[in-house]
């Protein structure tokens, strides 16, 4: 299976027609969940900048002898670059390629007379943007160019903008009902006209840029449209209080630092992505394509950072009003983004929420571009993100940097979340675990999934006291190195919190950890995907073992034909359909499979089967090959997704939510991990350990741990290593191979 880091960029753009999203890795994407004008010309349907969705942008009109030319898509194809389409004019043929290059979206046209007969086209590129958005002071002539909120730009020769009430509850991007339509003059110029008067300001504002090209018999003319988007303000740190706008406003592309087509600079932009990450190939297609399918999304959502509050790079949740940094989705960018050779990104994403902590030492959870209001709160496993990164990139300055901070959260997760000295940890309400509508909470109130953010539940979780005990014992090991005073502080916090789920969240009889009930202090019973957490970090042993088969393995509970639903197919508000008491929701979690838990139960059972039941590891082949092609359209490995949720019965996706590429889970670090074995010990070495999972051949190289290259060969039940070329031992599949750095 040899390859190159080449022929996996060149692979990463395999063509499909089911997909249209845009982006560079800045924050603007093209990303509408339903569009409702995928096929008409430029981009009619929203983009996100940030947080803020923008629509409409622009389309394209195309006009000979004064009549409108329909535009009919005969065809279209997507790679991360582009959307590809192609158009049918009349007699006339065109090639439309949209594009993120970054900044912007263009669209690139290539219009073709295959006749014998000459024409002239007027080409208008135009929208209609909220009037009462856009004040007539906000609109500017600049070279033949309008700037205001929103720009489209070209080397016009005439424009046009006029205000008009609004004459359908959505505007279509329909030429003849624009007021340039009305006014068109038939050597195609729109008068040059800023007409931006009215008795008030409802209504919409069209605002126009026209352009005339002679189309010779057989021949073609080529163009370009674009609308690029920015934040009023412009780059630098908004600080931690929320200044700025509100509102999103439009420059014209900077043309002097990019002389290639948007096009052609968007798919530079993508290659040099996929030929910096490690390159993975794989017997199992499913996976395969899920690695650079990952690795796409991650781009898709990136923020490049140094705009706003967004001073470091991050990652954004997914597309839609999920676009903005999100802590519970944050611990799975980070354990992905720890595989690449610089870790600056993945530390961007923990630096992200720590230069925004609360002054009570709490974390928002979300961080907007230009404000913090509203920003909630969510549990993530910031010490296990931590201690994964730490292991792949070790950092004393790094460790140096971010330890008061996280001290400060601990404090107050122990201060708000512990008063009773319990060692578990309270959620207060259904959303801030991130998992809503389920069982758990009406154990301890049957309102709870009537109420709101407010704290108005008591639970003791036993997944957010996992990660707290996991974030306790990663204060531990930083102190040891950055503030030895504290050891014994965090030692004892995390030893009373481990000792709190080995002997009031584990039930012998049921042989299962459970939420607690504070008002009782015993387990709830309630059977969740979360009751596995404990199984992934050192307090689970053999003493545990029986429960995690008895349950796990169990189809009448949670091992449906695509594990592992959010809830016990025997609980009794369990659902499969995304129903929560006879109503259709969002984000259910009685029923449902979160890529989210898939990720967290796969590194735990892969735990067991290396340090416990090794016999389990078709078990776990199992679990992970089902969470692969469940992720797929109709199991088309060639067509990888990631929704929100799936059905546990039959692997479809949450197709009614719209949302795709959805970043709440961690898929790469699971293949380096477990297919591969790869397990980082920081400056020490690494413990290559590649697991029985039914993968017959895979490579992977291009990974850096502790500043060397790792590279990692399988073939049947065998693997070779490589330290920077060179190498380093080889094993058996399934046995451990340890390698100490000298």
């Amino acid at each position: 299976m040899k390859h190159s880091l080449a022929a996996t960029a060149q692979a990463s753009f395999r063509a499909r027609d089911d997909k249209w999203y845009l982006g560079a890795g800045d924050g603007l994407i093209w990303a509408p969940p339903f569009p409702q004008w995928l096929d008409a010309p430029g981009f009619w349907d929203e983009a996100h900048l940030f947080q803020y969705a923008i629509r409409p942008l622009f389309t394209v009109t195309f006009l000979t002898e004064g009549r409108t030319v329909p535009v009919r898509c005969l065809r279209r194809r997507w790679t991360p670059a582009a959307l590809t389409l192609d158009h049918a004019l009349g007699p006339w043929r065109a090639r439309e390629t949209r594009s993120a290059p970054g900044g912007a979206l263009a669209s690139e046209w290539e219009l073709r007379n295959p006749t014998a007969r000459a024409a002239s086209v007027d080409v208008v590129v135009w929208t209609g943007v909220d009037g009462a958005s856009l004040a007539a002071a906000d609109v500017d002539r600049e070279k033949h160019a309008l700037r205001f909120t929103r720009e489209v730009s070209d080397p016009a020769q005439s424009f046009g903008a006029y205000r008009s009430e609004l004459s359908a509850p959505a505007l279509p991007p329909r030429f003849d009902l624009t007021p340039f339509y009305d006014r068109w003059q038939t050597n195609g110029r729109l008068r040059d006209q800023l007409h931006l008067e009215g008795i008030d300001a409802h209504g919409v504002m069209y605002l126009g840029l026209q352009r005339r090209f002679p189309l010779p018999p057989r021949s073609a003319v080529r163009f370009a449209a674009s609308v690029a988007l920015a934040l009023e303000g412009g780059r630098g740190g908004g600080g931690g209080g929320g200044g700025g706008s509100d509102r999103p406003s439009a420059r014209p592309p900077d043309r002097s630092r990019a002389s290639d087509r948007p096009g052609a600079a968007a798919e530079r932009g993508w290659r040099e992505f996929f030929a910096s990450v490690p390159s993975f190939r794989c017997s199992d297609e499913y996976l395969d394509r899920h690695w650079r399918y990952r690795w796409y999304g991650l781009r898709l959502n990136a923020i490049a950072g140094r705009i706003g509050n967004y001073l470091h790079p991050t990652v954004c949740e997914g597309i839609g009003y999920f676009h903005v940094p999100i802590t519970y989705s944050a611990q799975c960018h980070m354990r992905e983004l720890r595989w690449l050779a610089d870790p600056g990104w993945a530390r961007g994403v923990l630096r992200t929420f720590l230069a925004h902590q609360n002054p009570d030492g709490s974390l928002p959870g979300r961080v907007y571009v230009d404000h913090l209001r509203g920003t909630d709160f969510y549990h993530a496993d910031w010490g296990g993100a931590l201690d994964a990164l730490e292991a792949v990139h070790p950092d004393p300055s790094f460790e140096a940097e971010v330890y008061p901070a996280l001290v400060r959260y601990a404090a107050w997760l122990l201060r708000t979340r512990d008063a009773d000295h319990t060692g578990m940890i309270d959620v207060v309400n259904q959303f801030e675990t991130g998992q809503e509508y389920m069982s758990r909470y009406q154990a301890v109130d049957p309102e709870a999934d009537r109420i709101g953010w407010e704290s108005r539940i008591r639970l003791k979780g036993v997944d957010v006291t996992v990660y707290a005990y996991r974030l306790l014992r990663a204060l531990e090991r930083l102190a040891e190195r950055v503030s030895v005073a504290d050891v014994g502080r965090w030692r004892e916090a995390a030893t009373r919190t481990g000792r709190a789920i080995l002997e009031k969240m584990w039930d012998p009889a049921a042989e299962m950890f459970f939420d607690v009930n504070p008002r009782t202090a015993r387990p709830t019973s309630v059977k969740a995907a979360v009751c596995f957490y404990p199984y992934g970090t050192d307090l689970a042993d053999t003493r545990h073992i029986a429960g995690l088969a008895r349950h796990l393995f169990e189809p009448a509970e949670f091992w449906t034909a695509y594990p592992v639903p959010s809830s016990s197919v025997d609980d009794p508000l369990f659902n499969p359909d995304a129903e929560w008491k006879g109503k259709r929701h969002n984000c259910p979690w009685n029923g449902r499979v979160w890529p989210m838990t898939n990720s967290h139960v796969i590194d735990a059972l892969a735990r067991v089967v290396r340090l416990h039941q090794a016999e389990w590891a078709g078990k776990l082949g199992q679990l992970f090959r089902q969470f692969a092609r469940m992720m797929t359209f109709d199991g088309d490995p060639d067509r990888p997704n990631c929704f929100e949720h799936y059905h546990p019965h039959t692997g479809r996706p949450s197709v009614y939510r719209g949302i795709d590429d959805y970043l709440h889970s961690w898929v790469n670090d699971l293949i380096v991990s477990h297919v591969m074995g790869v397990l980082p010990d920081g400056p020490r070495g690494l413990t290559v350990w590649p697991l029985p999972l039914g993968v017959t051949r895979a490579t992977l190289d291009g990974v850096r741990v502790a500043g060397r290259g790792v590279a990692v060969a399988m073939d049947g039940a065998r693997f070779r290593v490589k330290i920077d070329g060179r190498a380093a031992g080889e094993g058996r599949v399934g046995d451990p191979l340890t390698i100490a750095f000298g």
